[in-house]
């Protein structure tokens, strides 16, 4: 008898073993394991302090038993009798020795269920009669305690409405939720944050495609591979199907412990260019946790703010950002100048610039700068221009107009040894490869002097680092401006044009390749524009243009838009703040895919440190695109420029020339054409007859209106670049409504009585620069 017992508890004791489900007539008592198929993980009741007992996981072959899912952490019971069961429906309990229900998974509706402890550790329940095997109607992994196992995610499900956290323990011996917890934090751009209670201790930043932007590449954990999910769905219900988390892939666990958060601590924005500590004495002390503050405040109402870029950062906090998954880099930096309360943007991708960015509204918190140059993130953070000025040296170049011309020379060459990219031509091939600048060879003159189109295969250069000379050879044609002799004024244009444009590099500026300076000899070798300048196209008459000659709607927006990206360079984006000053359909030069480049900056302005507005008793520009405040006062600024952008986009639009400023009675100009017209409900009428009518109503409107507002009498009412980017591309019945416009003048200045007033007159491949109260 007693050996048959024996027998029987042996075989009761390996079955226990093999054991890895329970059903609604095979429950688990407090003395049985479940043990999953490979023998990995066990599941049962384990002890804590003050004799309370849980239901917990744990690696069955450690020697030291290391629980790494608890179910009814909150709710212990108190001795030997608890029983975990399932009912008929498929619902787990923990239930005490007075069958009182201490702990339930939640109902569920399954025909015939069963519990099963499966070999990653997860509990789940499923219909016993299921062929698939995993289609589960409960799961523990969907309750993590404070431990990830593989397959295991933390993060928000926003179809299920979970929001699967990592809570340590309170102690070693008590597995009862502490104040501190990791979640994925979903407002903003997602991050790992770790809490404390409601305040965060620490965050991973965002991911950015690669990695999270708080954990450099170089820091990796051994056996453990994350990958980070977030499906959006692109319909109105932008997170309905979401779900953001981690997904670890290998068996070791990762634990939530109390004691990480030692290390952790809200700190601000860096010590960085355009911040200073709140607190210097504690920064001393690398107690840091006062931040920073502006050094000075931000310029919105002016629009003098730009952008400082920190490499290699951890992202600030994203709770309060928001994140565009379809702005490009470019647009997202629009966006955030035509935005006030814009302090900052960053790609939400490193991987691509077109691929989403996130916009700070708020302040700046907690950022890291990573001494690691190959870790990919970089942070745009906005600065007065005061600030920005501190690291742009060159801006103190709009003071050298009034140098001479030795001191010129000896400011070149030393520019040449730094970092002017310019090439140093030789005069004498120049005089050959023009035939000794011939008529023939000749495309245009202007104020400055004449323009002349050669190729240079046989131009021969100078290293702009040393005295050796070379062949430049790629067989390009270039096109050569030569300063005339007797200008006085072109010298100081001259001087402007190789600094400013040296500088400036984007795709809608003409490129400058070099210079050429011997004797009394000044030019400028520029890419050559084989489709000549805007004003050959737009001002000849529609029975003088040959078909091919004649602008169809999409180039005609193409090179609206050329144009708004280049004047949002020059005021907002380039190394120096520029102030073009002569804005016109002759300065628009037109490469072989009829792509705008802006030229000519020979009247250009470099505004430095906080100034918005220039003043001037010499007035230079074309008539019809000076706006009143320059033409009046010599008040110029950005939104001089914006105002002669309107006068271009409405002459491209019409086909005709803004006659500018004479002494005439009022509705005789353009500007006034377009604004009557308007008004009037007829805006379409005036669009160039030769465009035909096949084109966007809505976004001719919207450029007809965009025009307008760029051409408002007073510069406080125009909109900046930015904001005139956003609203090219967009509803026209969204927009503003315009203001009477400036019409450059219905009378002509008292100090400009002298003046000549006869109509612009530029020529058809004008490179060259407004002489001093001489309208063309």
């Amino acid at each position: 008898m007693t050996i048959l017992v024996i027998l029987l508890l042996i075989i009761s004791f390996s079955q226990a073993i093999a054991r890895d489900t329970i059903t609604p007539s095979q429950p688990l008592a407090d003395h049985e394991t479940l043990i999953s198929g490979d023998g990995t993980f066990a599941l049962g009741f384990f002890p804590g302090s003050s004799n309370n007992r849980y239901l917990g996981l744990w690696y069955k072959k450690h020697k030291k038993r290391t629980v790494v899912w608890v179910a009814n952490r909150e709710n212990p019971v108190t001795n030997s009798t608890g029983v975990l069961s399932i009912s008929n429906n498929g619902n787990l309990v923990i239930t005490n020795q007075n069958s009182t229900v201490v702990w339930s998974s939640g109902m569920t509706n399954v025909s015939n269920p069963v519990a099963q402890l499966l070999n990653t550790g997860n509990l789940v329940v499923r219909d016993a009669d299921a062929d698939d095997g995993i289609s589960y109607a409960w799961q523990g992994f969907d309750y993590p305690t404070d431990t990830m196992l593989a397959g295991m995610k933390v993060g928000v499900d926003f179809v299920t409405g979970l929001n699967r956290t990592l809570t340590a323990w309170t102690s070693d011996s008590d597995p009862s939720p502490s104040p501190y917890y990791y979640m994925i934090e979903v407002r903003g751009d997602p991050e790992m944050v770790l809490c404390e209670q409601s305040k965060k201790v620490w965050r991973s930043g965002p991911w950015n495609g690669l990695r999270f932007s708080g954990i450099p590449a170089t820091l990796t954990f051994t056996g453990f591979n994350f990958s980070f999910i977030n499906n959006e769905q692109r319909d109105h219900l932008l997170f309905q199907h979401n779900l953001f988390g981690f997904v670890q892939a290998d068996s070791e666990p990762v634990r939530c412990i109390a004691a990480v958060v030692m290390g952790g601590g809200h700190r601000n924005v860096e010590r960085h260019l355009g911040f200073t500590p709140k607190s210097p004495s504690k920064w001393l002390y690398r107690e840091d946790t006062d931040g920073c503050v502006r050094k000075t405040k931000l310029d919105c109402k002016n629009g003098t703010d730009g952008f400082h870029v920190i490499s290699n950062t951890k992202l600030a906090d994203t709770s309060n950002a928001s994140v565009y998954k379809n702005l490009s880099l470019v647009e997202c930096k629009t966006k955030c100048l035509s935005d006030c309360s814009c302090t900052a943007y960053a790609p939400a991708d490193v991987r691509s610039v077109a691929s989403g960015c996130i916009i700070w509204t708020s302040e700046l918190t907690d950022i890291r700068v990573f001494t690691n140059d190959s870790y990919e993130q970089d942070l745009y953070v906005r600065l007065a221009a005061i600030d920005l000025a501190m690291q742009e040296s060159n801006n103190s170049f709009h003071d050298r107009s009034n140098q001479g011309l030795s001191s010129w020379n000896d400011q070149l060459e030393l520019s040449q040894k730094n970092d002017l990219e310019l090439l140093l031509f030789d005069f004498g091939t120049i005089v050959s490869a023009t035939e000794n600048f011939s008529a023939d060879n000749k495309l245009g003159q202007g104020g400055f002097g004449p323009v002349y189109k050669i190729n240079d295969e046989h131009l021969t250069v100078k290293s702009r680092l040393n005295s050796e000379q070379g062949m430049l050879g790629d067989g390009q044609e270039i096109a050569v401006k030569r300063l005339a002799k007797r200008s006085v004024q072109g010298l100081v244009e001259f001087k402007n044009e190789v600094v400013l444009i040296a500088k400036l590099q984007h795709r809608n500026l003409v490129r400058l390749l070099g210079c050429c300076i011997q004797g009394e000899e000044r030019l400028l070798i520029y890419e050559y524009m084989p489709n000549k300048s805007l004003d050959f196209f737009l001002f000849r008459s529609c029975s003088r243009k040959p078909k091919e000659e004649r602008l169809d709607w999409q180039t005609r927006f193409k090179i609206i838009m050329g144009i708004a990206r280049g004047l949002l360079y020059l005021h907002h984006d380039s190394r120096l703040r520029v102030i073009h000053r002569d804005l016109k359909a002759s300065n628009i030069l037109l490469d072989k895919d009829m792509n705008p480049k802006i030229s000519d900056f020979g009247m250009a302005r470099i505004f430095g440190g906080d100034e918005v507005e220039g003043n001037t008793r010499k007035v230079v520009g074309t008539y019809g695109y000076m706006s009143p405040e320059y033409a009046m006062d010599g008040i110029f600024s950005q939104k001089s420029d914006v105002f002669s952008f309107g006068v271009l986009v409405l002459e491209i639009i019409t086909g005709k020339r803004n006659t500018g400023m004479y002494l005439v009675a009022a509705h005789t100009n353009l500007l006034d054409h377009a604004w009557n017209s308007w008004k009037e409900g007829n805006s379409l009428q005036i669009v160039d007859e030769s465009i035909g009518y096949s084109y966007p109503m809505n976004e001719v409107m919207s450029c007809i209106k965009v025009g307008l507002l760029c051409v408002q009498n007073h510069p406080e009412d125009r909109p900046f670049m930015p904001s005139v980017l956003v609203m090219l591309s967009g509803d026209s019945a969204l927009l503003p409504y315009p203001k009477e416009p400036g019409f450059a003048m219905k009378s002509v200045p008292h100090r400009m009585d002298s003046v000549s007033s006869k109509l612009n007159s530029s020529s058809t491949y004008d490179m060259s620069v407004t002489s001093q109260y001489e309208p063309r």
